[in-house]
């Protein structure tokens, strides 16, 4: 439960930034419209990705500079990020320039045009429409979303591999068959012997690749396993900790280049106008974002709903563990 001691933006929960009232009350207590939550961050951008129409528009009639920078964005690019065409909209009546340069060429504008609402704006002369390949970019990511279902449970691990069968993900990782009987205990009960769950995944060939997959434990994305897979291609790896978040990594060529990712987490000024892109599409699709990133093209979610084409039982070696 919030309390409204007075004290500036503390402990004003992810709730909080729809109820009027308070955010009101805390204003004419002496809280800063410009600054003071948490991690330095602005009223208004909380406002803008989490918060209410309402109280969008109650912070705009207070702060300096409704398009104030915050990490290299404004409230509005928030805004459009996070899908809140209502906040959006209260923004631009207060004055938001949806065409400010920012996070390297997407403008509010432009990224709008991704969305599920892309008039939002009112495309103005010399601003682009997207790309050709920008638009297939998004087509395919609500293909891919749509085909794989939303992924609710945590604790699985996947490697998605480019380029390569199955059978060949079977050889690099010298990987043997396992008894349909031995899976289906598994399954059962993964908690029952960790080391035998530990040990066993499943592989799917997917058009563009195949899908390395372990229900309840972390082995799939493991350094040994990515770096195997990805021999004269690419992987990308993920495992869903329950504990701490998603832990992704992509692995090139036989070597990690990027560990303890967060794939479709959160997105920052300083990547590439490509990483940017893809970030808006799978936020909060962590699975769909690393089947992108690998170009696998999967028409239903079999590699990661327990219906792999094997399993396979991982040898009994280091270098995968």
């Amino acid at each position: 439960m919030v309390v409204n001691d007075g004290s500036g933006w503390s402990s004003i929960g992810w709730d909080g930034w729809t109820n009027l009232s308070l955010v009101r009350a805390r204003l004419d207590a002496g809280a800063d419209p410009n600054s003071g939550t948490s991690f330095h961050g602005r009223p208004l951008h909380k406002a803008a990705e989490r918060g209410s129409p309402e109280v969008v528009t109650e912070l705009t009639q207070r702060v300096d500079d409704v398009d104030a920078e915050h990490e290299g964005r404004t409230a509005l690019w928030l805004a459009v990020f996070n899908n809140r065409s209502d906040n959006a909209r209260a923004l631009i009546v207060a004055g938001a320039n949806p065409w400010r340069p920012m996070m390297n060429g997407w403008s509010p504008g432009q990224l709008s045009l991704a969305t599920p609402t892309p008039d939002l704006f009112t495309l103005p002369d010399g601003e682009a429409s997207l790309s050709a390949t920008e638009a297939a970019a998004v087509a395919e990511a609500r293909r891919l979303i749509t085909a794989l279902g939303r992924f609710d449970d945590d604790g699985h691990s996947l490697a998605c591999v480019a380029g390569i069968t199955a059978a060949e993900a079977m050889r690099r990782l010298e990987a043997v068959p396992v008894d349909d009987a031995d899976v289906e205990e598994i399954m059962e009960d993964p908690w029952a012997d960790l080391d035998a769950s530990l040990s066993v995944i499943g592989v799917t060939d997917v058009p563009g690749g195949c899908v390395v997959f372990q229900p309840c434990e972390y082995a799939a994305s493991n350094p040994g396993v990515v770096e195997r897979l990805s021999v004269g291609t690419v992987c990308y790896g993920l495992f869903a900790n329950p504990k701490s978040g998603n832990q992704g990594a992509i692995a090139h060529d036989g070597a990690i280049e990027e560990w303890d990712t967060h794939p479709g987490g959160s997105v920052y000024s300083e990547e590439s106008a490509e990483e940017i892109l893809a970030t808006y599409l799978y936020h909060r699709q962590a699975e769909a974002y690393c089947f992108a990133g690998a170009g696998l093209r999967p028409t239903d979610a079999r590699s990661i709903n327990g219906h792999a084409d094997m399993w396979l039982k991982l040898p009994e070696q280091d270098w995968w563990s």
